[in-house]
């Protein structure tokens, strides 16, 4: 039995999954989805509004499991998490918690890869320690499996154990799941409602990274709304994390989340689509539903992240081989060119039967990603709302015989652009909108800001409230201390940030064009490491930028730990290098 058709063994149990799956598969669409037609068709235009903001994204990815499968090389390392030509492009891998200390350097290596190449990492445990759990009856299953009820703390310390493992080895996680699926665990640990929001109240407060929860199988909005219905337990929880198996369109929207998850977010943390079938990574034109699979979840239930589930397999985005699928191609025309911090923005999702548009925006850029489904092609007019862009506009094509295949580049003239989408392909579109005429803050000459990351929510200050040359800026919670606050001065075209703490300037230790050169403070000498531009994200957040090197102002892989010094580095769009500038009153 393989580890695709045991749980025990490796994960799922086919017969029942596949249904369910299926059942998802069955698009709001309907049959008038696939329209046969021997002439192009004319779609009525896809308005596109940039001004019009929606969810921020975190990234694209997929999850290894060494134990089961064993590790990529490191070949293919670089082909999931690397964003040229040819590269898969993901921002986010999932990785096990295991439950033996023992096992936990098993997935060590990729996840330091990924995060050299800019990926984020998160992770997700399928059982606690053997010591902490005890069997019962659950229906006919009389050795399921649950945590006791004096094991809450000593589980918590153990996903803290583990966050602080990887993080002492490079890799810094972007967050940790209290569990995988604790609604369909005949195989690992089930968790009732009332134990998810216990552990959540009583004990997550401890663990010392973001917490996801509560990962249900199919989306089962009973498992979260209790989780979003108790404030102390919402307060532990940072992202509302679930799975996709079977979940039909039509309960992809969650109205309780909008109304009650201000400051959380929300992501779809495993799936695979449309089915696991040997071999069907590559099956065309099934591959189309996969792209249309993560535009329903970006546009209709707004989810800020998409995670398949096994990266390397026969059905998955990358084959046994090494080589991209088709279904893997599909995720690229959204993972390679949909940054982390990029923005989803208003556009007609349905401007004809079978066509399928979303848009994305980050800074000066606009991403719109089209899949056509139809049996002929169809002529598509995408307006951007009061816009008069023109320019050169470069494109990506995937059909039956090409794989994210860049294209001639096209004309955007006015604000629009006409394209003719071949027979069953996907395209994505990057389109450059030109200078936002707005890249500062408000006016006024040396006003105080605290310079918050977006990634982290922590602030820039100046390590030990130091006073010195060469005092290491660095990211703490925010205390409201005189190092947390900054004056920036106007310098031409550029600003200093003067700290009112020490009255010296930020800059680079040596004047360093490198990236990772750590950045701190020092008499304000009129070096040009000292001055900053600041370049304007869709979210009101800047990409702070030196004018020395070039390079931005950044959290190294987003790092929530107190005290993490900060560096510079290339602007990858990583939403580490993202900062709010708060006003000082």
């Amino acid at each position: 039995m393989t580890h695709d058709q045991n749980r025990t063994s490796g994960r799922r149990l086919l017969g029942r999954r596949t249904i369910l799956t299926t059942m998802g598969a069955v698009p709001a669409l309907g049959v008038a989805a696939l329209v046969v037609g021997a002439n192009q068709a004319s779609a009525a235009p896809a308005a596109i509004n940039p001004a019009a903001r929606r969810q921020t994204i975190r990234g694209f990815g997929a999850m290894t499991h060494a134990a089961w499968i064993g590790d990529l090389t490191t070949a293919q390392r670089d082909t999931a998490f690397g964003t040229g030509e040819g590269k898969l492009g993901f921002s986010i891998l999932r990785i096990p918690v295991g439950e033996k200390e023992a096992d936990w350097s098993r997935d060590l290596a990729t996840a330091k890869r990924a995060v050299a190449l800019g990926a984020i990492v998160f992770a997700s445990p399928w059982n606690p320690p053997a010591s902490m759990t005890e069997t019962f009856t659950r229906g006919n299953q009389t050795n399921a499996r649950r945590l006791k009820a004096g094991s809450y703390a000593a589980y918590a310390k153990h996903l803290n154990d583990f966050t602080v493992y990887m993080r002492n080895n490079g890799v810094e996680l972007y967050a940790i799941s209290m569990q995988n699926e604790p609604d369909y665990a005949q195989e690992w640990t089930w968790w009732t409602t009332a134990e998810i929001t216990r552990f959540l109240r009583d004990h997550a407060g401890s663990i010392s990274t973001r917490v996801i929860a509560p990962e249900s199988f199919q989306y089962t909005k009973s498992l979260s709304d209790p989780i979003l219905n108790d404030a102390a337990a919402l307060a532990n929880v940072d992202i509302l994390g679930a799975h996709l198996y079977g979940t039909q369109y039509s309960n992809f929207a969650y109205p309780l989340f909008k109304q009650k998850g201000a400051g959380k977010e929300l992501w779809m943390t495993e799936v695979y689509y449309p089915n696991s079938n040997t071999n069907s990574g590559n099956a065309w034109p099934e591959a189309l539903d996969v792209g249309e699979h993560i535009h329903r979840a970006m546009v209709d239930a707004e989810f800020q992240a998409y995670v398949w589930w096994y990266l390397r397999r026969s059905y998955g985005p990358m084959l046994e081989n090494g080589q991209i699928s088709k279904r893997g191609a599909l995720m690229t025309h959204f993972a390679r060119f949909v940054r982390p911090g990029y923005v989803r923005i208003d556009a007609t999702a349905n401007p004809a039967s079978g066509v399928l548009v979303s848009a994305y925006r980050n800074d000066n850029t606009v991403v719109i990603v089209a899949i056509n489904k139809n049996t002929s092609a169809v002529s598509q007019q995408f307006a951007l709302a009061n816009s008069s862009t023109s320019g050169s506009v470069a494109n990506w094509l995937t059909d039956a015989t090409r794989n994210v295949a860049p294209q001639a580049a096209l004309a955007m003239s006015g604000g629009s652009l006409t394209v003719s989408l071949p027979a069953r392909s996907a395209m994505t579109f990057v389109v450059p909108l030109g200078t936002t005429p707005a890249t500062t803050p408000s006016t006024g000459a040396n006003e105080t800001y605290k310079l918050v990351n977006v990634a982290t929510g922590l602030v820039l200050g100046v390590q030990n409230m130091s006073k010195a040359d060469g005092g290491l800026a660095v990211v703490w919670n925010d205390a409201s201390t005189a190092d947390h606050k900054w004056v920036r001065v106007t310098d031409g075209t550029a600003f200093r940030f003067r700290n009112a703490h020490s009255n010296k300037v930020l800059g680079v230790q040596n004047m360093s064009k490198a990236d990772s050169a750590r950045v701190l403070q020092w008499d304000d000498n009129g070096t040009a490491d000292h001055r900053w531009t600041l370049v304007s994200n869709s979210d009101g957040s800047y990409r702070i930028r030196n004018v020395n090197s070039g390079r931005v102002l950044a959290v190294p892989a987003g790092s929530s730990a107190r005290g993490t010094q900060v560096v510079q580095y290339s602007d990858n769009g990583s939403v580490n290098h993202n900062w709010r500038l708060v006003k000082v009153s």
